[in-house]
């Protein structure tokens, strides 16, 4: 007989281990592709659903179609018939140019639509947390909020958070019912508009800019202006600028201040008849709208506030506006999407180059007016 040849092994390598049987096969790309798909799949999944559900709704008369798909949240069990929606305004109030559900006024434009549409939702508790903001934004959402009661005769109850400054005491002024804690940080009536001047700093490194304009003013505000070499004329044309610009702060303050008499006076004032008033303006309260911040406490001594209290406070002022004992508290969310969920895993946002120059500026878009608190960030 022919003896079998005999079977080669391959030596292992000085020092190494031995390796016996056949190589493992590495399949962890295979578990992150399928934890992927099905991600994929449960986000086309839900945002369908969304779809789906909003046109029935629209259908149905629930809810008129938008571009926004809001689901319906229970944050706090009780009776289906018997609804309080809760509506947040949290951060710096901003509108935007793109109908999506990170446009502020658009977002809270549907959720008023939801709950004005729900004959089961017997009043709106608007939770403000926000240092102020973007003033047509502000003006808004007091539009909003002041057509949705009139049209449907729901109260909308504010309950203010940490922060309700500026922007955010402007969106409050139109409620039915105001609720702060004594420590709520709020009022600072008042606009402000703010540029800076790095034509100093351009002067030291070598930068000289070059300007085209077609009239006087069309580089109003400009930060590159030689402020400490102007000539007749353009001393002239800044001190007339400076004018005009406080004409327009003076026209948006005095909005404010309308917008803040006519919704304490409403509130209190016919809307309140058989019900329980708020409270009433001080003859006093114009003299602390100078852009000073108050407490909770502070605002409701001078009218600016019905009531101290939390959130608690509010949602019991609500069922007793209402006639309710019991209700369901609930919220209107946009689904979860995977882009949130790749925004989670870190999705960068940025579409410029930071530069540190060694100061804390604050985030105002030069050029905007703001109702908002100065000192916040």
């Amino acid at each position: 007989m022919i003896p079998a040849p005999p079977v080669y092994s391959p030596r292992p390598a000085a020092g190494g281990p031995e390796r016996s049987g056949a190589p493992k096969k590495r399949n962890g790309w295979r578990t992150a592709a399928i934890i992927f798909a099905v991600l994929l799949g449960l986000s086309a999944f839900l945002h369908l659903a969304g779809m789906v559900s909003g046109v029935l709704m629209g259908m149905s008369g629930g809810m008129p179609a938008s571009g926004i798909h809001l689901e319906e949240v229970t944050l706090e069990a009780g009776p289906a018939a018997n609804k309080i929606a809760v509506i947040p305004v949290e951060g710096v109030i901003s509108g935007g140019s793109v109908v999506s559900a990170k446009d502020m006024v658009k977002l809270i434009d549907e959720q008023l639509k939801r709950a004005a549409h729900d004959d089961s939702v017997k009043a709106v508790l608007l939770r403000v947390d926000s240092p102020g903001g973007e003033v047509l934004a502000s003006d808004d959402i007091y539009r909003l909020i002041t057509k949705f009661q009139q049209k449907y005769n729901k109260p909308v109850i504010a309950s203010m958070g940490s922060v309700a400054a500026s922007g955010g005491y402007y969106v409050s002024a139109p409620c039915r019912w105001i609720v702060a804690n004594e420590l709520t940080i709020t009022g600072s009536i008042g606009v402000i508009m703010q540029t800076y001047n790095f034509r100093g700093l351009m002067n030291k490194v070598g930068v000289k800019p070059l300007t085209f304009k077609s009239g006087r003013f069309k580089d109003m505000l400009s930060s590159s202006k030689d402020l400490e070499n102007l000539s007749p004329q353009e001393k002239a044309d800044l001190a007339e600028e400076e004018a005009m610009l406080g004409k327009m702060i003076g026209e948006t303050f005095g909005r404010f201040k309308a917008v803040i008499k006519e919704g304490r006076e409403w509130a209190n004032g016919k809307n309140a008849a058989g019900r329980e008033p708020g409270q009433k303006l001080s003859s006093r309260w114009t003299d602390f709208a100078d852009g000073r911040i108050l407490s909770g406490k502070e605002a409701m001594d001078l009218g600016l506030v019905d009531e101290l209290g939390n959130l608690e406070v509010a949602v019991n002022r609500a069922k007793n506006l209402t006639g309710l004992t019991e209700a369901r508290l609930v919220s209107y969310q946009p689904p979860f999407s995977l882009g949130d969920f790749l925004g989670i895993l870190g999705q960068s946002n940025a579409k410029g180059v930071k530069i540190d120059l060694g100061l804390d500026m604050p985030k105002l878009r030069p050029g905007l007016h703001y109702l908002e608190t100065s000192f916040l960030p």
